[in-house]
């Protein structure tokens, strides 16, 4: 069975917002939206309560250097 990711996913939900989000400039989003973005994704299998602001910082990093 294949776990949903999880908040400490940060890579593999970063991948998964360029697909769902191929035009935002990841340096632009505001965290508000990123985190609902993430708990929005198909995959995202995760308790909202866990998030906090390193967690979407970590997120934001892996996108700004995939998109790099």
């Amino acid at each position: 069975m294949n776990q949903g990711l999880r908040w400490t996913d940060s890579l593999e939900i970063a991948l998964d917002l360029i697909e769902e989000h191929e035009d935002v400039d990841p340096l632009t989003i505001h965290f508000t939206d990123l985190r609902q973005w993430v708990l929005d994704l198909e995959r995202f299998d995760d308790d909202p309560a866990h998030c906090g602001e390193r967690v979407l910082e970590a997120i934001q990093l892996a996108w700004i250097a995939e998109v790099d």
